[in-house]
């Protein structure tokens, strides 16, 4: 969607006190995010109007279960559904879990409005969003889920996600343009051995953002 419109969220939580205060803190955003429905489960995101909402905001505790919610968040990850967990929990294990299943933006309850109207505005855009505690869990991450990028993939990487054409990454870097292709090509294999694939353009530099290599106001 464009940055221009007008942004819709929904609330999935079962604490009446934090979904009144998403809901405030929507309404006094600059311009306004507009709630179009809340609720204690996941229905609120299936059925109209939530179903229509550009963002889910999710809580990963529904209903005083002891597990995290990871089948809620995968059934609407896998329906398109751009997901916010929004949690009290803080440990990086749980966020880089999120995350690999496909969340935009893991944020805990400390993090605040700031941060989680920026998430809601940035999944919105189809932009992931990394908030101090996933930031943390992404730098302390040393799962082989990551893949190992050379120095030369990472330059190459970080160079096409701020020109316009691969011609002038090649330009920039002085290599050919059919090298810049191997060594973004390199790079997709990479993700997708380690099962991220990311065929587009946009995969890549959300999957870049998970992973620390690049920062959202680098772009």
């Amino acid at each position: 969607m464009a940055s221009a419109e007008l942004i819709t969220a929904v609330v999935v939580d079962d604490h009446p006190a934090i979904v009144a205060g998403v809901q405030a803190w929507c309404t006094l955003a600059d311009p306004p995010i507009e709630v179009l429905a809340t609720g204690p489960t996941p229905a609120a995101a299936w059925t109209d109007p939530g179903a229509r909402a550009d963002v889910v905001v999710l809580d990963l505790h529904l209903g005083q279960t002891a597990q995290p919610g990871y089948g809620d968040l995968t059934r609407l990850v896998d329906a398109g559904r751009q997901v916010i967990v929004y949690t009290m929990r803080d440990d990086a294990e749980t966020a880089l879990s999120c995350v690999d299943i496909g969340a935009f933006a893991y944020l805990t309850k400390a993090e605040g409005q700031t941060h989680l109207v920026a998430a809601i505005r940035a999944a919105a855009n189809n932009l992931p969003y990394t908030p101090p505690a996933l930031a943390g869990a992404i730098g302390a991450d040393t799962r082989s889920s990551r893949p190992r990028l050379a120095p030369r993939e990472e330059d190459v990487l970080i160079e096409w996600f701020t020109c316009e054409s691969k011609e002038m990454v090649a330009q920039k870097l002085g290599l050919s343009a059919r090298t810049v292709n191997t060594y973004i090509d390199r790079v997709r294999i990479k993700y997708a051995n380690v099962g991220r694939a990311a065929p587009t353009k946009a995969a890549l530099v959300a999957r870049a953002i998970q992973d620390g290599l690049v920062a959202l106001e680098d772009l």
